[in-house]
């Protein structure tokens, strides 16, 4: 684990310890992943979900179809966390301490990966991250990613107009996360174009069966009411994907 990546999981671990709370409420997909994935969850799905966090989207996934979430991620007091309340939801999910790349699972595990949320700011090498992806589906299984727009990043907060910000770029290697809001506040966050994801996902061998863009948030930090989020900039896109059924990789 390289030392930007370490520093990032401490930040996280700090942030379950001291001061960040789950969402409350009764987890739910979002329209789109519920109009997404909902032919895929109805065949009872094992599903995989890297980099899963709070855990929330692996029960709404378990009550949604899925036979088995199994979610990884690299913070022990993120997995510990997430174990506790999935046991006290009655949820049909386990918890694996690892990294991405490096998820400690076989090849071919999984009908459906499921990722995103705020996955792909923290991968250094997005080509790896989906090379980590494709080796999880089985053939015929399916990725899907509902995530931050990355051009989300680059617009100002103001409650009256949209600016974009002048110490960022859509272009930048990385950042540093510097909203107060934010649970890992001083992390550093990498930028991916969706170009770059795209062309990452199929050079892994995957077939890109739908992608999207959506004026909403999947989360506005802090609660704000930003111009940016009324509509006329995109701020989140999904992406879904099959492993094709020879099992080919790129």
């Amino acid at each position: 684990m390289d030392e930007v990546t370490r520093a990032n999981r401490t930040a996280w671990d700090n942030a379950y310890q001291h001061s960040y709370v789950a969402p409350t409420g009764e987890p739910a997909l979002l329209a789109a992943e519920h109009d997404l994935l909902r032919d895929i969850l109805a065949t009872r799905p094992m599903v995989v979900h890297p980099q899963s966090g709070n855990g929330q989207d692996d029960i709404a996934l378990a009550r949604a179809g899925a036979r088995t979430v199994i979610g990884i991620d690299y913070s022990a007091v993120t997995v510990r966390e997430t174990r506790r309340r999935a046991v006290a939801a009655g949820a049909a999910c386990c918890y694996l301490l690892g990294t991405v790349p490096g998820v400690p699972l076989a090849d071919s595990c999984a009908d459906l990966v499921y990722t995103g949320k705020g996955a792909l700011i923290w991968m250094p090498d997005i080509d790896a991250w989906a090379r980590e992806m494709a080796r999880l589906v089985r053939p015929g299984g399916h990725l899907f990613v509902y995530e931050s727009h990355p051009a989300t990043e680059l617009w100002t907060r103001e409650p009256d107009r949209v600016r974009i910000r002048p110490d960022r770029s859509y272009f930048g290697r990385s950042f540093v996360c510097d909203d107060d809001s934010f649970p890992a506040h001083g992390a550093v966050m990498w930028q991916w174009t969706l170009g770059r994801t795209v062309t990452a996902v199929v050079r892994a061998g995957l077939e890109i069966r739908h992608l999207e863009e959506y004026p909403e948030p999947f989360w506005r930090m802090g609660g704000i009411d930003s111009t940016a989020f009324q509509g006329r900039l995109p701020n989140s896109f999904a992406l879904l994907a099959r492993a094709t059924d020879d099992g080919l990789r790129g």
